[in-house]
């Protein structure tokens, strides 16, 4: 049997992960990277996705993280997200419902009121994120 790694995903709010996984594979901004046992240390930011993992029974996992830090190191990978959510937590229709809202500020013909551009693409980014993760069937 392969050894395994720790793997920690905490909030400022909780621990949502705290177990022994396989592989961490992980949305970094500068492209996904994965993680072993005896990886190499290193520290990246993270941008709104999905932290996939195999558990250490071989199960295929996956939580939802809405930006943050990872931290590798040969035997654990941590991660410190502004908001994190397993799969299963996900209330799918909240999330179409925040998709929906991002993408009717985003396009919105009637510019009167003063649109915050960048925080709309934000939010429309981790509402599609959200409802990616959420239906994506494991």
């Amino acid at each position: 049997m392969a050894e395994n790694i720790r793997l920690e995903i905490v909030t400022p709010e909780k621990s949502v992960v705290s177990e022994d996984v396989q592989i961490v594979m992980a949305p970094g901004t500068l492209g996904e990277f994965g993680v072993l046992v005896g990886h190499t240390p290193f520290l990246t930011t993270l941008k709104v996705g999905s932290i996939r993992y195999k558990d250490a029974e071989g199960k295929d996992r996956s939580v939802f993280v809405s930006e943050g830090f990872a931290e590798a190191l040969p035997d654990k990978v941590t991660v410190l997200a502004e908001s994190a959510e397993r799969r299963r937590d996900i209330d799918v229709d909240r999330a179409r419902s925040a998709l929906e809202r991002a993408q009717k500020l985003l396009a919105a013909e009637d510019k009167k009121e003063e649109v915050d551009f960048a925080r709309a693409k934000s939010a429309l980014a981790r509402a599609m994120q959200r409802v990616k993760a959420a239906e994506t069937r494991q």
